[in-house]
């Protein structure tokens, strides 16, 4: 069986994690959605979804995410339209950037 890794978390980590899992669980008790409901809505079992209201720093982010749109919190500022001509303009300035970053392994001498 492999090893877990034991990973450190920022305060600040650990902090945005708790945030959100209290936003979703407050969300989906006002909705009066019980913790079953809302997780065949979003496809997950039901101890996953007490993971993610708990701040399990080990869930998928996208599952994170998708409960959290589920019961209506918003993620970002910005509407839709706005966050993807953002999404959209990142990608221009990452396609300008190398695809790949290498330290030189070799020195050159070029003292002739």
């Amino acid at each position: 069986m492999a090893k877990s890794i034991t990973r450190i978390y920022s305060r600040y980590s650990r902090d945005a994690a708790a945030l959100l899992g209290a936003l979703i669980r407050e969300a989906r008790n006002e909705r009066k959605l019980t913790a079953q409901e809302l997780a065949d809505r979003a496809g997950i079992s039901r101890s996953l979804l007490q993971r993610i209201e708990k701040c399990n720093l080990k869930c998928e982010l996208g599952v994170v995410f998708e409960v959290a749109t589920i019961v209506g919190i918003k993620l970002f500022e910005a509407d839709e339209s706005a966050l993807t001509k953002y999404l959209s303009q990142t990608r221009e300035k990452l396609a300008l950037l190398p695809k790949s970053v290498r330290k030189n392994s070799k020195t050159v001498y070029d003292d002739f």
